[in-house]
Formats: structure tokens, C-alpha cells, sequence
């Protein structure tokens, strides 16, 4: 763990802590150690490191997850094929397929329910949103990505979800990723930021539809994780 943090202040003296996008390789550095609140958006905030403390009882549950919902690659209604693997666990799980976008109890693959969330999963959750002010957030959702190199998540909306009240709490593991978030609609230019493993974002309000995705995952090597980034993103589905 004193490792793990030694190396977290080296990257934040000098990590990309936001590129806004003007230019083609425009990239704001700082020579400060990065700040540990960053505010992305009204009613969007970056929490550096939130999560850090608890990353092996996290990635520990996650095992446990994973052994009843293994990740997969779903297909978008259109035939794509996601490029992320995914898996859920909660009371009701985000899939998608010919079908179309939705939240489902049962997992497709087993025909099972899904694995209820662990605790470990759910006090995270519900601290971080209450730390920016999103008190009695209860999750009953929490989608699992998994990220090789290369993977990527295109520009979207969180929006099947039936109360926009209600913030998403997004969780970094492993390897480091370039966050994209943006504004209403899609052709807006999202900023940059990049989130390393522990890091929260939580965003609503304003914020709650606005446009995000990740950039293709660059190699490397984690620790936690290994070759891959793990997101858990928590949202209240129904």
C-alpha cells in the first residue's frame, strides 16, 4: 500500500490533470501534487483517490462477481459488438442486445438473477455521492467494465435509468484511462481528464445526462488488475 501511494504522488506531480481538447495534442501539466477535488462540470466532481483505500477489498468482491456473472462482450441493437467487457451485479443488471438498451434482473447468459451488490460495493457508492451532496443515494445497479488495451466506450448518455435525480458514482481500478465528459449533446467538446486507479467520479444534477466515454486504453502493466482497467459505475436503475 505505502508503495502503491508513493507512486500515486510521482504520477500526480506531473499527470495529464486535464486536456481540454484545443489543438491536437494540447495537454495542461502540473508541477503541484494534483488536487484531490476536481470539479469537471456543474454538479460533476473528480474525488482523487477515494477509492484507494478499499481497491483489494474491492477487486476481492469483484472476484466473487465475476465466478457467478462472468464478463462478456455484449452487441449493441445495431449488431456492434462492444469492444469493453461487461458484466452486473445488483438487482437489476444493464444489458444490451438485438432487444435494445435496458436494465434486466436476470442475468442473459444463466438466466439467473444477478449477484446482490456487495457491501464493499455499496458503502463506497453511497459515501462518495454523499460527499458531494447527494445524500440517500441507493444504488441498485452497478455495471462492471472491463477494459484491455485498446478498448474504448464511445460518447453516450447514461439514460435508462427512470430517475434523472439520482447522480452516477463511477469507480477507476487498475490501469490509468482518459476519462472523456462533455455537455448536453454530443457534439459538444468533452475535456479530457485522466483517472488513475482509486479515483471517483461522481456527476448529476446538471450534469446527470451529460455526454461521456473513455479513449482507447493504453497498454501497461497494474499491480491490482494486471492488463486491463476495471470501471464500477453505480446508478439507481429503478
Amino acid at each position: 500500500m505505502v508503495r502503491r501511494v508513493h507512486e500515486r504522488a510521482r504520477r500526480g506531480a506531473t499527470r495529464h490533470d486535464e486536456v481540454n481538447g484545443q489543438g491536437d495534442a494540447q495537454r495542461i501539466l502540473s508541477l503541484l501534487p494534483a488536487e484531490p477535488v476536481v470539479q469537471l462540470a456543474e454538479g460533476a466532481t473528480l474525488l482523487r483517490g477515494f477509492a484507494e483505500p478499499e481497491t483489494r477489498g474491492l477487486m476481492s468482491a469483484l472476484h466473487q462477481v465475476v465466478a457467478t456473472a462472468p464478463f462478456r462482450h455484449m452487441v449493441t441493437p445495431g449488431g456492434h459488438r462492444m469492444s469493453v467487457e461487461i458484466t452486473n451485479c445488483g438487482r437489476v443488471g444493464w444489458v444490451t442486445d438485438s432487444g435494445g438498451y435496458r436494465y434486466d434482473p436476470l442475468d442473459p447468459l444463466s438466466g439467473r438473477p444477478w449477484l446482490p451488490m456487495p457491501t464493499v460495493f455499496r458503502s463506497l457508492a453511497v459515501r462518495a455521492a454523499s460527499a458531494r451532496g447527494f445524500d440517500g443515494f441507493e444504488p441498485d445497479a452497478c455495471l462492471i467494465n472491463r477494459y484491455e488495451p485498446g478498448a474504448r466506450l464511445t460518447l453516450h448518455q447514461d439514460r435508462n435509468e427512470r430517475d434523472f435525480s439520482q447522480p452516477i458514482v463511477s469507480v477507476s481500478l487498475g490501469l490509468s484511462a482518459v476519462f472523456l465528459f462533455g455537455g448536453s449533446h454530443r457534439n459538444h467538446r468533452p475535456r479530457r481528464i485522466r483517472l488513475e486507479s482509486g479515483d471517483v467520479v461522481v456527476w448529476g444534477g446538471p450534469a446527470r445526462l451529460a455526454f461521456h466515454g473513455v479513449e482507447p486504453l493504453e497498454d501497461g502493466d497494474d499491480p491490482l488488475t494486471g492488463r486491463c482497467r476495471i470501471n464500477l459505475t453505480f446508478r439507481k436503475a429503478l
